[in-house]
Order: structure tokens, then C-alpha cells, then sequence
């Protein structure tokens, strides 16, 4: 499909380049909008002796991305495009499945949680490298987001690492397989 292009755009790029930054930057929108709603849920269905520990991790890191969102979309909008933030455009758009854990152990969902944020912190690596470039301001936004998600993603681990280091998700490949994996290391250590 065709991008359109905006009747207008930022000083020094062209509507064309002012679309690709939009496109990219949508993508940013859909999967930290996503995030957001999954940081939220993990935040209402976490159990266990870990509960308040991270039932009130989470709270912080969902206002964070949702600011992150917010900065995105006003990005989008300062290129002359239109944000499109509605659930069904993500859906239609995401390229990931969703999240897949219910009511479970906090560690259960913070070896979940790290999938996630590989996923999302990869994708978000690309995105600014995509945008080097071609745009400062948008490839500082991009930067700026990855250090917040890096160091959340750091917060999610130091629960899952034992004193030598090694997470207990292991090799695990995917958010079930790493959930089982926590949970399992965890049920061991008990």
C-alpha cells in the first residue's frame, strides 16, 4: 500500500521523508501502546509471595510508556501525519501475537515480561537506527525511549538472575517457554 504523503512536514525534510519517519514511528506507536495495556494486566493478574514487589514495579513503567506513547504520537502528528492510536488499527497493524499469560506467579510473568521487552526494545534498536539518518529529532526520541525501556527491562531481569548471573529463563524461546522456565527455577529454588 502506497504511503500517503502530508500536505506538510517539519523545516528540512520532505514529505517523503516526513512520511517514512511517520510510518516508522507508527509502528513505535502500536507496540508501546501494546506494551502499555500488557505492563497493565501483568500490574492486575500477578500473584504470589512476589506480588507487591511487582505490583508496584509496574505502575511506574506503564506511566513511563505512556508518555512514551504520548511523545510519539505528537511526533507523528509534527510530521503532518495523522496518529492512529484506536485498539483495532494495532491489532490489524501488530506483527507479534498477544500476550498469552493469565493469572500467575510474578515470576511466571517477569520471565514473560523479558520476551516482551526483547521483543519491543529490539524492534525500538531498528527504529532508531532506521531513523539516524534522516531525522536527529526523531532518532533522539527513539534513543531517549530505549534507555527508559532498557532499564526496565534490567528491573525485570534482576528478578529472574541468580547471584552468578545466569537468568532463570535460560534458553527459553518465547513468552510461554520462559514463563514455565522462571516458574520452574523458581518452584527448584523454593
Amino acid at each position: 500500500m502506497a504511503r500517503s504523503l502530508p500536505k506538510y512536514t517539519v523545516p528540512s525534510l520532505s514529505p517523503e521523508e516526513g512520511a517514512k519517519l511517520a510510518e516508522i514511528l507508527q509502528q513505535r506507536l502500536n507496540a508501546l501502546n501494546d506494551l502499555a495495556l500488557t505492563l497493565k494486566h501483568i500490574h492486575w493478574n500477578v500473584v504470589g509471595p512476589h506480588f507487591i514487589a511487582v505490583h508496584e514495579m509496574i505502575d511506574p513503567q506503564v506511566d513511563a510508556v505512556r508518555l512514551m506513547v504520548d511523545a510519539i504520537a505528537e511526533r507523528i502528528a509534527t510530521l503532518g501525519v495523522a496518529p492512529v492510536g484506536t485498539p483495532g488499527a494495532l491489532v490489524k497493524a501488530r506483527t507479534w501475537d498477544d500476550y498469552s499469560i493469565g493469572r500467575d506467579s510474578a515470576i511466571a510473568h517477569l520471565g514473560a515480561l523479558d520476551e516482551v521487552y526483547v521483543g519491543v526494545i529490539t524492534d525500538h534498536r531498528q527504529a532508531a537506527k532506521d531513523t539516524e539518518e534522516l531525522d536527529d529529532v526523531t532518532n533522539d526520541l527513539l534513543i531517549g525511549h530505549l534507555h527508559e525501556l532498557e532499564l526496565f527491562h534490567w528491573f525485570v531481569r534482576a528478578h529472574l538472575e541468580s547471584a552468578g548471573g545466569a537468568l532463570s529463563t535460560g534458553s527459553a524461546d518465547g513468552e510461554k517457554a520462559s514463563a514455565d522456565a522462571a516458574r520452574a527455577k523458581d518452584k527448584a529454588s523454593a
